[in-house]
């Protein structure tokens, strides 16, 4: 007896947080009977058809394009920011940073052989090995930075010339046979333009497409199976309004003169900048922590926990990695140092608001939680977690759900006439 059917397993996903249908066809006993799962993992391995296979290599292979295509933007973007630390520093021993994309290009690889290029639970390695060899080129940048200064309106000055030299390089070759020589002009003359660019624009600039590569990447590296759509889509909202923070905190604060003077206060803007970016490769603001029935998570912090993981992770980003830091820092330039305008009294207000309505919210919940455990002791319910009350029956269904969407059955001929000739 033949059974088409639609499997949604493990080895149809596309490589974003979703599965797909792909139509298989099993041979079964003429006389099964019982469950349809039990029998179709008896019946031998899956045998896809052409569609199926198809539909599986066109999403293997992008999967395997946005892996590399990202980690190489990654790589790009750490080597600009090797090239402008040597060119600012004058030593050519800087190159040596570049020996850290090394660490990159090993994790692409394992990525690659051992998880076919998709994502890890919880945590990016991509995300964190790009952080580690792009952040000591902007410190390096940064602390150079110091003593370095520009005119009125650089940028401005610099177009202008940088047309004029395009213009100039474009008569020179008008009417050579070779189109290729015009290019590598062009390219020459690009690239001296870039090189006299100030610093302080090029540390800026720095900044900002560090902060939008890591958004943009984080979107366009394949995600594993335990990270859905929608939960991306979270995280990458969540990502671009901490980076606006995060950049607005590092230009804001070391623009000051008075930081500028002070090495030491210069080191710990940036070490707080460093602390703030570890949140870039976790995920565990949209993921709750799963929950079994033990004998540890039927503990009060386990079962707080588990119910409400992602808000308490949240919650503790903000106290704890951006907002308070950031308020601390601030509360020192204005205390201590006596530094005050404008934008450095209203962020820091902004900072008090955060924390206070963070630490609002993690009473609420601790509230709430405690009122559902009370409400539920006081009925005599057990269970591993308040907010995921569940029996094995529905599990049992899930499972199948999950496993076989739509099971067809063709039986063979003789068998749909036998009723019609008792009747």
């Amino acid at each position: 007896m033949l059974f088409l059917f639609c499997y949604n397993g493990p080895l149809c996903g596309d490589g974003r947080g979703e599965e797909i249908c792909v139509p298989v066809v099993r041979r079964l006993p003429s006389d099964s009977q019982g469950n349809f799962p039990e029998l179709l993992k008896s019946a031998g391995p899956l045998r896809c058809g052409e569609k199926g296979r198809g539909a599986w290599s066109r999403m293997e292979l992008m999967v395997l394009l946005n892996a590399l295509v990202t980690r190489l933007l990654f790589v790009l973007h750490s080597l600009i920011g090797v090239w402008r630390v040597t060119a600012a520093k004058k030593e050519p021993k800087y190159w040596l940073l570049a020996l850290l994309n090394l660490l990159l290009c090993l994790e692409t690889g394992l990525t690659l052989k051992f998880k076919q290029g998709r994502g890890y639970k919880w945590f990016s390695p991509a995300i964190f090995l790009y952080l580690i060899c792009t952040v000591p080129s902007l410190w390096l940048l940064e602390i150079h930075h110091g003593t370095q200064y520009c005119g009125n309106e650089p940028g401005a000055v610099q177009v202008n010339v940088s047309n004029q030299d395009f213009n100039q390089s474009r008569d020179s070759s008008h009417g050579s046979e070779r189109t290729d020589h015009h290019i590598i002009q062009t390219a020459k003359v690009f690239v001296n333009q870039l090189s006299t660019i100030c610093e302080t624009v090029w540390t800026l600039a720095l900044h900002q497409t560090f902060l939008l590569l890591l958004v943009v990447g984080r979107w366009l590296l394949p995600i594993g199976v335990e990270i859905t759509r929608d939960q991306l889509s979270q995280l990458l909202l969540m990502f671009v309004g901490t980076a606006a923070d995060i950049l607005e905190f590092a230009s804001e604060t070391l623009d000051i003169e008075d930081v500028r003077k002070n090495y030491a206060l210069i080191n710990a803007i940036l070490a707080v900048w460093t602390w703030s970016m570890l949140q870039f490769p976790l995920d565990l603001a949209v993921q709750h922590i799963g929950c079994k029935p033990t004998a540890s998570t039927r503990r009060i912090p386990s079962l707080l926990l588990c119910r409400y993981s992602a808000e308490l992770w949240n919650i503790g980003v903000s106290l704890f990695i951006q907002d308070g830091p950031f308020f601390i820092v601030r509360s020192i330039l204005m205390g201590h140092f006596r530094i005050f305008n404008q934008m450095l009294v209203f962020f820091t207000a902004k900072n008090i608001l955060v924390v206070t309505l963070q630490l609002y919210r993690l009473a609420v919940i601790t509230l709430d939680f405690r009122a559902t455990i009370l409400q539920k002791s006081r009925k005599g319910e057990v269970g591993c977690c308040p907010c995921e009350p569940y029996k094995a029956s529905t599990h049992a269904i899930t499972d199948q759900d999950t496993e076989m969407k739509e099971v067809v059955a063709f039986p063979p001929k003789e068998e749909s006439q036998a009723p019609s000739e008792e009747q």
